[in-house]
């Protein structure tokens, strides 16, 4: 199971409906919600235990920093491989597609927003209970 799910989007109002999700599964408490992904990387950066497994559902379109610029400085930057990544969008583009797959060290996962219940569920399952493309 995962320490931490972090919610990296840059509108406080998607992030806001996507922690409901979770309290509806009873994981408020594992939330980290962040509308700047600068200062959502800084505390991937800085995590007091880094061994532990942690999540993103992360934007790809924000204006200070896009989700493709924030995999690349975790790539850059190798931070591990425990943290999952799973990319949250309105973009239907394939170009966005293919570039995530560019990432897959950290992600496993590309859904449309808004979050579903059931999409949370499926990338929370063990990850050898899971199917999970894109």
């Amino acid at each position: 199971m995962y320490k931490e799910i972090y919610l990296v989007d840059d509108e406080e109002l998607i992030n806001t409906i996507n922690a409901l999700q979770f309290r509806k599964l009873g994981l408020e408490d594992k939330i980290k919600s962040f509308t700047n992904p600068e200062l959502a990387l800084d505390n991937l950066r800085f995590r007091e235990d880094p061994s532990e497994k942690v999540i993103v559902f992360l934007d790809i379109n924000m204006p200070e920093m896009s989700g493709f610029e924030f995999l690349e400085f975790m790539s850059l930057e190798k931070l591990p491989s425990n943290i999952e990544v799973v990319i949250v969008t309105s973009s239907i583009a394939e170009e966005d597609q293919k570039m995530a797959k560019k990432f897959k060290k950290y992600v496993s996962g590309y859904v449309n927003k808004p979050l579903k219940t059931e999409d949370i569920q499926k990338f929370l399952l063990q990850p050898e209970n899971r199917v999970v493309g894109f």
